[in-house]
């Protein structure tokens, strides 16, 4: 099947043929009919699939030319830099369309976005909360919203952006099409679907937590962090690739950065949430452009962020979300190409491992570690085992002796009986106030 077939206009399917779309993917060639027909859609597919492009093409094809400045379509997204990719891929697509697209994210200033806002837009690209403070700060106008998109879905849910995605709801008119794409399909997003969907069409590219066929996956059973990183050098040295490590925590992955940099030549970059706008803009795109061959990251970058020939992911950890680690492995093998996937799995992560494989109806394989690894006995702070105390307090003693009392003063000690005028003199001065003898 090719894109012509899909009843696209002549300006998109020149646009594809430009940019050498030639044959939609299984989620595109099924997503297309429904959004076209204007029902409410919940597309699930896995993460490399060309969900991006499931939407964007419809959308593309049905917009219209309105004189007004306000947006048409809302596209929410979880993360700044996912916001920033999908706005490209509308403009890409969008060259020879009269159509404007813009990215709202937090992390900047609103003045200057609700400012680019007022120049006007048809499609809108954004984060939860900042698509929020928008419409309260009267930029942008709900009302004029015709098509609402929740990609990537679950991980909003995962990053607590439920009762935001529940107040978009509320702000934008009951009267427009719902359009859901997730990698999974969780209780969260179904609770969603019944709430706010209006009879949905469901899509599936695959059933869900279905990992691509393009990946092949294998794991290292390994004892603690400290021979993790052993590991990862031994990797990195005999991987020339371009390489994407995934870690859980953001002082983790500072710390395998450090590493890296002090024992080898190797090009690297870091990414998580404490990194400022523009430093992670920039180890993005030296990883896209391949200035750096190995990105560090939390999973702030397991979702959508498109980046072009990644031949290896290696999980550093295992994930707690059994679905997360669909999303990490993901990145690569994407369109076609085939990927490597290499988990560390410690003790202490084999019941999360156990979850991934039941999600997915697979057994991961198991590959020994190489003899030349060292294997470090040495235990990091954040491995340590903690003990916890319970906090018993000892009973309080009251002591009942007289030495614990203390009397009032007598001129705090106060009493509802009124003193006659001679009587407050007495008090006074302790002894009646006479004026003597007569003599």
């Amino acid at each position: 099947m090719t894109f012509a077939e899909l009843n696209l206009n002549i300006i998109l399917q020149n646009t594809l043929q430009t940019f050498g779309f030639t044959s939609p993917t299984i989620i595109q060639r099924k997503s297309f009919p429904v959004i076209m027909s204007g029902r409410d859609i919940v597309g699930i597919a896995q993460t490399g699939t060309g969900k991006t492009l499931a939407y964007v093409l419809p959308i593309l094809n049905l917009i219209k030319f309105v004189k007004h400045r306000h947006p048409q379509v809302l596209v929410v997204v979880p993360t700044r830099e996912l916001s920033v990719q999908v706005a490209e891929v509308f403009t890409k697509f969008s060259l020879n369309l009269n159509v404007v697209t813009k990215a709202v994210y937090g992390g900047t200033n609103i003045k200057t976005q609700a400012m680019e806002l007022a120049d006007g837009a048809d499609i809108l690209v954004g984060t939860p909360g900042r698509l929020i403070d928008l419409i309260y700060h009267g930029t942008l106008n709900p009302k004029y919203i015709k098509k609402l998109v929740i990609d990537e879905v679950d991980e909003m849910l995962n990053l607590g952006f439920k009762k935001q995605i529940d107040v978009l709801f509320e702000m934008l008119p009951q009267k427009k099409q719902n359009i859901l794409f997730s990698a999974t399909m969780t209780e969260d997003v179904e609770v969603i679907i019944d709430e706010e969907f209006d009879v949905p069409q469901v899509v599936e590219a695959a059933p869900s937590g279905t990992p691509l066929e393009t990946i092949r996956q294998e794991l290292y059973h390994v004892p603690n962090v400290n021979t993790k990183i052993n590991l990862l050098f031994n990797i990195l040295n005999t991987h020339k690739e371009k390489t994407l490590l995934f870690v859980s925590t953001k002082s983790l992955a500072d710390l395998i950065f450090e590493r890296v940099k002090e024992h080898s030549d190797i090009s690297c970059g870091v990414i998580h949430s404490n990194k400022d706008q523009n430093f992670r803009f920039n180890a993005v795109n030296a990883f896209k452009n391949g200035t750096t061959k190995f990105l560090i990251a939390t999973d702030i970058v397991a979702r959508g962020i498109d980046i072009e020939d990644v031949e290896c992911v290696i999980n550093f950890d295992v994930p707690e979300e059994a679905e997360q680690y669909i999303h990490r492995i993901g990145r690569t093998g994407r369109k076609g190409k085939f990927g490597q996937s290499i988990t560390f799995v410690s003790p202490s992560e084999e019941a999360a491992l156990g979850e991934i494989e039941l999600l997915m109806q697979m057994k991961v394989p198991t590959v020994d570690m190489p003899s030349e690894v060292q294997v470090s006995s040495e235990l990091l702070e954040m491995e340590m085992p903690r003990v916890h105390m319970k906090n018993q307090l000892a009973p309080i003693s009251i002591s009942t002796e007289e030495s614990a009392f203390h009397q009032k003063k007598q001129k705090n000690t106060k009493t509802n009986k009124r003193l006659s005028k001679a009587e407050q003199m007495k008090l006074k001065y302790k002894k009646p106030k006479t004026r003597g003898q007569k003599k």
